[in-house]
């Protein structure tokens, strides 16, 4: 059973980014549904992937270019978690230095827009592993390594999202 818990409910920008990423989410969640629902789930998903994919090779390189020592860890998630993102998903940073990040995430915005649309269980969890290839290629376009431990989608309290430098 999926838990997407929200703790921080007043804050109206961490409201309205929410709310941006929730129907983000909806469109690519229904896209692929209705692809599936035609036949077409396994098209479909490699479609939705390399657009994932390459938006996170984009998003990754404007990242690397904004970070004061992009061979930091550190450098790079001060630049890419801001205040508002971390209060939008509501990250726990476990550890953060030059070398690596270990953070949870309590609550996933995207996950809500899935469960808004009606998406069950198993299709929310897919979905959940395609939007992390954009997390996966922000990490390669760093050049640094990405882990994906446990996820709320998949019935855990919290997702578990690791970058690290290689060997770290």
């Amino acid at each position: 059973m999926i838990d997407n818990k929200i703790t921080i409910k007043d804050d109206e920008l961490v409201n309205v980014q929410r709310g941006a990423i929730g129907h983000r989410a909806i469109w690519t969640g229904l896209t692929y549904t209705k692809a599936r629902d035609a036949g077409m789930a396994d098209p479909a998903e490699a479609f939705i992937r390399a657009a994932i994919a390459e938006t996170g090779q984009l998003q990754g390189a404007e990242i690397k270019e904004q970070c004061k020592d992009p061979n930091s860890v550190r450098s790079f998630a001060d630049t890419f978690l801001t205040p508002n993102v971390v209060k939008t998903f509501e990250v726990e940073f476990k550890m953060k230095n030059e070398d690596r990040m270990d953070m949870e995430f309590h609550h996933c915005p995207l996950l809500k827009g899935w469960q808004d649309a009606g998406l069950d269980d198993k299709t929310c969890e897919k979905l959940c592993d395609m939007a992390m290839d954009g997390d996966r290629n922000i990490a390669k376009a760093m050049g640094f390594e990405f882990h994906l431990g446990d996820t709320i989608a998949n019935g855990d309290k919290t997702c578990k999202i690791s970058f690290y430098k290689t060997g770290k």
